[in-house]
């Protein structure tokens, strides 16, 4: 596939999804993204099923999290995101509501950004079992620009906190045939977990 530039700076995205089909919502928001001519997907990570983080009872959640390059500016990127959102039907004041997918921008690259509608690095990820575990599978290595601790570190202190429950999901993966355009067939999309075998929780 055709695309922006694999040297550019890794950016990853946080997918979720509590209401109707959850796999088929991240299944169809990574078919979006790795069909979007502005956009390439490097990596994906597993999924995660995970306990909802808030005062209120909801469904538990399925979360993952994906590498993409870009040349799109990060409100750009933001706008791609929250269109495909409306369109698996996500109403606009459904911020901490049950939703069909959710879409957020983690990282993107060394900036650290704060506009309003958009904070880079994601606020609250350090808190964020469901965000870390399957980050960590792509990114363990990745430095937060505003802090400088490896994804692997900050991971490595949320699992030693206690609290909402996240573990593998084994119903399936995000891309169904198991590797991703462009990818050579067989070659890992990620692990299971920042270390072998992880099963972790976190407080909100």
């Amino acid at each position: 596939m055709t695309g922006p530039a694999a040297g550019m700076a890794p950016v990853f995205l946080g997918l979720g999804s509590n209401q109707g089909d959850r796999l088929g919502h991240l299944r169809s928001a990574v078919a979006a993204l790795v069909a979007h001519p502005r956009v390439s997907v490097t990596a994906c990570s597993g999924i995660w099923e995970t306990e909802h983080v808030g005062p209120d009872v909801q469904d538990p959640y399925l979360n993952a999290c994906v590498a993409v390059a870009t040349d799109l500016a990060p409100l750009e990127l933001l706008d791609v995101l929250k269109d495909l959102e409306a369109r698996a039907g996500r109403q606009p004041e459904g911020h901490r509501r049950p939703r069909p997918i959710d879409l957020d921008i983690l990282l993107f690259g060394d900036l650290v950004v704060a506009e309003g509608r958009l904070v880079i690095p994601h606020r609250e990820w350090r808190e964020r079992a469901f965000v870390l575990e399957p980050l960590a599978e792509i990114a363990a290595g990745a430095t937060c620009p505003d802090s400088g601790e490896t994804i692997a570190a900050i991971c490595a202190k949320i699992r030693r906190k206690g609290g909402p429950w996240v573990r593998p999901f084994a119903g399936g993966g995000l891309v169904d045939e198991g590797f991703l355009p462009g990818q050579e067939p067989g070659r890992e999309q990620g692990g299971r977990g920042c270390y072998p075998g992880a099963t972790s929780s976190s407080k909100a």
